[in-house]
């Protein structure tokens, strides 16, 4: 069973910056085309797809985030992760480290269902 470990997460100010890690190793030593994202979730909402990139290169962020989050991994592709700048109260929430085992179709949103591997997750707290 893949596992995928979140890190990073914690309580800061508001506009403020955080870095979240998710190290994917046994993911991408054993599947050459992929999709992994960040997703976060509050309670009583479904899980939110925040940014992803996959096996190309080629990045998705969600709705209004791009410019305030980026999604990226390292050279080699050991660890993603979300670099979230001047963070606000509305950003709280567990974020989510998941991956699948095909790329990003054209056009594609970031859904929830089409991941097969999850981290536990890393809460990230925003205070005004």
């Amino acid at each position: 069973q893949v596992q995928l470990v979140e890190s990073g997460g914690g309580s800061v100010q508001s506009g403020e910056s955080l870095r979240l890690s998710c190290a994917v190793s046994e993911f991408t030593n054993t599947y050459s085309r992929y999709l992994m994202a960040w997703f976060r979730q509050t309670p009583g909402k479904q899980r939110e797809g925040v940014a992803g990139i996959d096996s190309d290169g080629v990045t998705k962020h969600g709705g209004s985030l791009e410019g305030r989050f980026t999604v990226s991994q390292d050279a080699a592709k050991t660890t993603l992760y979300l670099q979230m700048n001047s963070l606000k109260p509305e950003d709280t929430a567990i974020y989510y480290c998941a991956a699948r085992r095909y790329p990003l179709f054209p056009e594609e949103g970031l859904w929830e269902n089409t991941f097969t591997y999850w981290g536990k997750g890393t809460q990230v707290t925003v205070s005004s």
